[in-house]
């Protein structure tokens, strides 16, 4: 076999397996997406249908397939299925293929999948709720200080790449927040907003902090033009999730790093 086909094979089955494993983990993205903002418990309690309370067996659970398989409704009582919760499931997947084929080896492919699946699962709180739960970004800043620490043991100056680019993330948004409130008289961003960019500076760095927020605020852009083009009123005072576009533009980047 030659070496070329080997690469293709091998990252192929990489490819595979982190997708099926993406998918598997976006169930239970999905199941957080609904519960957290309830209040509920993500890891204590079997998942039930939201129309007539049944537990769901095994076959109602398969990522993606069971969705389809359904037409995304119950089989007892009929009720649709969150399509969040499929759109978790989708997203899994994605972001999964995605690390793998961009990865440079296993630890870069590992890293890819714990900041895609926690950017998903923010993104998509924002999307749907407008929330950036702190306890959440507060993990995201964690995994990313992991790495940047182990690297400090062998190298200190590796750790002021991620310390500069938390402050330049953090402190940017937060600075554009408070000067927006002091001319408009209202709020232009939220608050989990600068929260989110410097848990994600913790991760790229203080470049990959300027192409996030380039390519977050084009993301917007993009998203005001859709709303605009579907016949929706786009004002200075949409709502817009910000949070999510820059989930979406800070995984893109960390894609593009590595």
């Amino acid at each position: 076999m030659w070496a070329g086909e080997a690469w293709v094979l091998s990252r192929a089955a990489a490819m595979l397996a982190a997708g099926v494993l993406g998918a598997i983990v976006g169930s239970f993205l999905g199941a957080a997406l609904v519960r957290l903002p309830r209040g509920e418990s993500v890891m204590a309690g079997r998942s039930k249908c939201d129309g007539c309370g049944r537990t769901l067996g095994a076959r109602d659970l398969v990522p993606i397939l069971s969705f389809l398989a359904l037409h995304g409704r119950c089989r007892t009582c009929g009720a649709a299925i969150d399509r969040w919760q499929f759109a978790a499931e989708v997203g899994g997947l994605l972001v999964g293929v995605a690390a793998a084929w961009f990865a440079r080896d296993g630890v870069m492919l590992a890293l890819g999948l714990v900041l895609g699946w926690q950017l998903l699962l923010l993104g998509l709180l924002d999307l749907r709720h407008f929330w950036l739960p702190d306890r959440l970004v507060v993990l995201l800043a964690a995994t990313g200080a992991v790495p940047a620490l182990l690297a400090d043991l062998t190298d200190p100056m590796l750790l002021s790449g991620p310390t500069l680019g938390a402050l330049l993330g953090f402190g940017t948004l937060w600075l554009a927040a408070k000067a927006y409130r002091a001319w408009r008289g209202i709020d232009g961003l939220g608050a989990g907003d600068p929260k989110l960019l410097g848990a994600i500076g913790l991760w790229l760095g203080p470049l990959g902090v300027v192409a996030t927020l380039l390519g977050g605020a084009l993301v917007g852009l993009a998203a005001a033009t859709g709303l605009a083009l579907a016949g929706k009123t786009v004002t200075r005072r949409t709502a817009l999730p910000f949070g999510s576009c820059l989930a979406l533009a800070g995984f893109a980047v960390y894609l593009g790093q590595n």
